[in-house]
This record gives C-alpha cells, sequence and structure tokens, in this order.
C-alpha cells in the first residue's frame, strides 16, 4: 500500500508543475488582437486561480497529517 504522503507530495508537484506552465503561458493580452487570442485570458486566470486553491487545499491536508514537532498528531 502506498504512504499517503507521497501521494500528496505527487500531487503537490504536479500542482506546482501546472502552475508553472500555465504562469509562463500568459500572453499580454494588450498586445493581441482578441481574434488572435488562443483562450480568454478570464478563462486562464480562473484555472491558475483554481491551481493555487489545490495547491493550498494539498498543503493543508499534508499539514494535518504530518506529525507536528512535539511528537504527536495535530
Amino acid at each position: 500500500m502506498s504512504n499517503p504522503d507521497d501521494s500528496l507530495h505527487g500531487l503537490e508537484v504536479e500542482i506546482k508543475v501546472e502552475l508553472a506552465i500555465a504562469e509562463s503561458g500568459r500572453e499580454k493580452v494588450s498586445d493581441t488582437p482578441p481574434t488572435e487570442w488562443l483562450s480568454d485570458p478570464v478563462d486562464e486566470e480562473r484555472y491558475e486561480i483554481g491551481l493555487h486553491g489545490l495547491l493550498d487545499a494539498v498543503t493543508v491536508v499534508e499539514d494535518a497529517t504530518s506529525p507536528n514537532p512535539g511528537g504527536g498528531y495535530s
């Protein structure tokens, strides 16, 4: 059986990679006419916000499942 911490860490890495890709792919909308946009900038922003939310959720779950410095569980 796999360790849940390993799964969470793997998910965190995947989200960070996807977030880096999304952030690096931003276009300057003001420089490009709307007819040439590959996607709607508002949709791209929503996607990035969703990725940040997922990353925050993974962090919360990791913090909740990892032992605290006192040796017990929170």
